[in-house]
């Protein structure tokens, strides 16, 4: 049995010379303890050495890959072809059965094999004779780079680290500068307060302060190339009226030498923003002309790297930096975000309100494609970025007229342009932002306020029904006692008359008692 073994080197082949010990593969690593052991199971046959680190990494990425070289399809035309009735035992079973295919020779792969690989390596320097064991090692060495390299199909233009580290740089400059200025303006602003409202950039800010340093000297001091004429005669007349506080001469030092390191710093900036630029049209092209050139940095650098990036679906490229309000939405019940750091791009600060999530998702989709065209394609250029974003762009367009068409009534007719009003850019405080209770819709309100007036107008009905309804029982008891009264004024007056009617009967039953009273008396008279 021949046996094929590939070192740092080149190819060996060795002949076992006892087959029986073979069998034992739980003992067979005490057969390579050392080098005269080793001996009298393998001999070397042929050793075919690589003549440099290309032709043995040529040779090592073909057998990773499974394929026959041809050096090693010479060799074994050579050599083996003589003892075509050997089997050859070969590490890798892929790589046995193209030698099977093309060559006919019978290849055996097993764990006795593996073992016998794990014997051959541990004493190689004791079976092949004339390498050195340095130069084995720095064989080894170069060889276990080249393919490592090969691996991760390393390119120097193809390391994203560097833009990771870039953006990162980028955004604790803007952070640094922001602090710098800030001290500066309120430093120099106990000497000359006025200077901060007239001139606003920052950078300039800085320039003027380091040529002038104190305010007398802007009367006497030409900042032509760096200000306006307007603004110069400005700063001048303020400077001979200012508020400000004297300092000393130490003190203006200082402030000028802040202010050179501000106007360091905004260099360097501009440098590494141009560097990286520069880094991310070559390595992902097509990323950097879907969303520009920071916010892919900021993608990349978010998943770590592009390739990690190129793995993630687009729904998370479109959420990518937002993962705080995703979890707590998720928490909440609530909405999830629409977006995260593609937000920032151009083509979804172009959109209205109402068609950022819709532009963002589409985005998303195509900018997912385009990192992984960067990340696993072999083509370096921008078209199919162009083209997605042209897709982006239409879509984008037609959403924005649609909504257009329907506001103007009809289908065809686009609405005419309403007349520029300039507004205020002065913000205005909201209290209604302080309050803590959900905030209802307009078509909520005014449903509200209808249903409370209609409520208000039943009300009142029924107030007013139900004063007339007490007025009613308050006037039924006076009109009783009316009618009492006037009964009662009835029963006396039929009382009177029927008490004249008796009263003057007895008046005459009297009299005519009297008359017979008189003539009674008369006759006895008589």
């Amino acid at each position: 049995m021949l046996v094929l073994f590939e070192t740092a080197a080149g190819y060996a082949i060795f002949k076992v010379l006892n087959e029986k010990k073979l069998q034992e593969v739980d003992s067979l690593w005490k057969e390579f303890e050392t080098p005269e052991k080793a001996n009298k199971i393998v001999k070397l046959k042929h050793f075919e050495k690589f003549q440099d680190t290309t032709e043995a990494l040529a040779a090592s990425t073909a057998l990773v890959e499974g394929k026959l070289s041809k050096n090693l399809k010479k060799i074994l035309k050579k050599i083996v072809a003589k003892d075509a009735h050997e089997q050859l035992a070969v590490a890798d079973a892929k790589l046995g059965g193209v030698i099977k295919d093309k060559l006919n020779l019978s290849c055996i792969h097993s764990p006795m094999v593996t073992e016998l690989m794990r014997g051959i390596r541990s004493q190689i320097e004791g079976l092949i004779t004339g390498l050195p064991s340095r130069e084995m090692a720095a064989m080894c060495l170069g060889l276990a780079h080249s393919l490592s390299r090969y691996k991760l199909k390393f390119s120097p233009d193809k390391v994203d680290t560097m833009i990771v580290q870039a953006i990162s740089l980028l955004d604790d400059l803007d952070k640094e500068l922001n602090n710098y200025i800030m001290r500066c303006r309120e430093w120099y602003g106990w000497h000359f307060p006025e200077l901060g409202k007239i001139i606003t950039d920052n950078l300039t800010y800085c320039k003027c302060v380091r040529k002038v340093g104190d305010r007398r000297n802007f009367a006497s001091s030409d900042v032509s190339d760096i200000l306006t004429e307007e603004i110069e005669e400005d700063v001048k007349a303020a400077a001979e009226i200012s508020m400000g506080t004297e300092v000393s001469e130490e003190d203006i030092n200082n402030i000028i030498h802040l202010c050179d390191q501000v106007i360091e710093i905004s260099e360097y900036r501009t440098q590494l923003y141009d560097y990286l630029k520069n880094r991310m049209m070559a390595i992902a092209p097509n990323l950097t002309v879907m969303v520009g050139e920071l916010v892919g940095a900021r993608l990349i650098a978010h998943a770590g790297s592009l390739l990690n990036l190129a793995k993630h679906p687009a729904s998370t490229v479109q959420i990518l930096g937002a993962e705080k309000a995703l979890f707590r939405a998720l928490k909440t019940k609530r909405d999830t975000p629409k977006f995260g750091l593609i937000y920032h791009a151009s083509l979804v600060g172009q959109t209205t309100a109402k068609n950022k999530g819709k532009i963002s998702r589409m985005l998303a989709a195509k900018t997912a494609l385009t990192i992984r065209y960067d990340a696993l394609g072999e083509d370096t250029s921008a078209e199919m970025g162009a083209e997605n974003r042209l897709k982006v762009e239409t879509r984008l367009r037609h959403l924005e007229e649609r909504g257009i068409r329907r506001i103007s009534g009809t289908g065809k007719a686009l609405a005419r342009a309403d007349k520029y009003q300039n507004k205020s850019e002065i913000k205005v405080y909201d209290p209604s932002g302080d309050s803590t209770l959900p905030a209802a819709s307009k078509k909520r309100k005014i449903q509200e306020v209808e249903e409370q007036d209609a409520v208000v107008a039943v009300k009142a009905k029924k107030f007013k029904a139900e004063m007339k309804e007490t007025n009613l029982e308050e006037d039924e008891p006076v009109k009783k006692k009316k009618k009492k009264k006037e009964k009662k004024k009835q029963a006396e007056e039929e009382e009177e008359l029927t008490e004249e009617v008796p009263t003057s009967s007895a008046v005459e039953n009297t009299e005519k008692k009297k008359k017979k009273k008189k003539k009674v008396k008369d006759e006895d008279e008589d």
